[in-house]
């Protein structure tokens, strides 16, 4: 089970909104390059970047610090990548700069044909967010409910090869109100790929229900303002994890 840092850029800021919503940021590091470190300190094994501008113009926008960061850590841990990735060129440019997993979004609801594209092109490299409420998705920085149900989509996606889903639900995001164990498993259940939890972790008693998730097909969870806050300890739940990986019948 990968415990995964999140680091949301905004302005060039490290931030976490609550519920998606733009206006509603909080600030926790000027410096997104020495969070991205302590994360490689405390122990992480893989980060999970966001570009939030980019999401919302539909394009990079904070792309030097995006290349800073992975000037930085060089090969000593994996990032995914998200936020306003539209095209394959893009896609390129931020493999070859080191990203190890891009992460499309809306593009992948709205243009599935680039999806596809993507997925050929970049075998092994495309991870797809699914941002949910009430299981239907939302795109475009989650300002916008479409009538798509989640697991369709997964199960759409999985025949076009990406290599895992993220899932949130976009309605505990930053509200530190548990992971929405229940559809998460649901939809690790109806899929052969892999699937990453997201939103709303906040302490050790989270981690553990996503741990029993584990046989379903739920490899990491990415958690955010619980370990800025600091309602969640990181190296704790790393340590956890890595404990019941130890002991599987612990």
């Amino acid at each position: 089970m990968l415990i995964i840092p999140a680091i949301d850029i905004k302005d060039g800021h490290c931030v976490r909104l609550k519920q998606g919503d733009m206006n509603d940021a909080t600030v926790f590091s000027e410096d997104p390059v020495a969070m991205a470190n302590f994360w490689l300190e405390q122990g992480a094994r893989r980060l999970h970047v966001v570009d939030l501008n980019g999401a919302v113009a539909g394009k990079p926008k904070n792309e030097p610090h995006i290349k800073a960061i992975l000037a930085s850590l060089g090969d000593k841990l994996p990032v995914q990548l998200g936020g306003g990735i539209r095209d394959l060129d893009t896609i390129e440019r931020y493999l070859d700069m080191g990203v190890t997993y891009i992460v499309i979004g809306t593009a992948a609801v709205k243009n599935p044909g680039f999806l596809q594209d993507a997925c050929t092109a970049f075998q092994g490299h495309i991870i797809v967010a699914l941002d949910a409420k009430d299981g239907k998705v939302a795109v475009e920085g989650w300002s916008k409910l479409t009538g798509h149900d989640v697991i369709d989509l997964g199960m759409k996606f999985q025949d076009y090869g990406v290599e895992a889903i993220i899932y949130t639900d976009i309605g505990r995001d930053g509200m530190l109100t548990g992971v929405n164990i229940e559809a998460t498993q649901k939809l690790a259940q109806k899929l052969r790929i892999p699937v990453i939890a997201s939103g709303g972790i906040n302490d050790l008693a989270d981690i553990e229900k996503v741990c029993e998730l584990e046989p379903e097909g739920v490899v990491g969870v990415i958690t955010g303002r619980a370990i800025y806050q600091g309602t969640l300890d990181f190296r704790k739940a790393q340590e956890l994890v890595d404990k019941r990986a130890a002991n599987p019948g612990a």
